[in-house]
């Protein structure tokens, strides 16, 4: 294929198509002895579109990559960039308890 891969058009079309910020979603994508990771780098504004509810959306993102990379021959992983301090300025205005802080991403 051309610069993008099956994988990462995948992954730029389902992100784009539920975010508030299209014209901010970006991918790259790196292919090492261990697979292919995906970045995937959006609008802070977009990351609980993204994330959702204790990580739901991204879980099922990353189950629906895995597939197209079987179809592929290639084990498939998502990484969701998330800028340094962006978790805790919002966790700061979100109170004591925040469902952000229990997300493994």
């Amino acid at each position: 294929m051309d610069a993008k891969e099956r994988d990462q058009e995948f992954v730029e079309y389902v992100v784009r198509s539920i975010v508030n910020h299209p014209e901010d979603v970006r991918t790259e994508r790196i292919v090492d002895e261990r697979g292919v990771l995906i970045t995937l780098f959006i609008n802070q504004e977009d990351m609980g579109y993204v994330i959702g509810r204790q990580g739901q959306t991204a879980r099922s993102l990353r189950t629906l990559l895995k597939i197209v990379g079987a179809k592929n021959n290639a084990r498939v992983n998502l990484k969701i960039y998330e800028p340094e301090g962006a978790r805790r300025a919002r966790s700061e205005g979100m109170g004591a308890s925040s469902a952000v802080d229990d997300l493994t991403i």
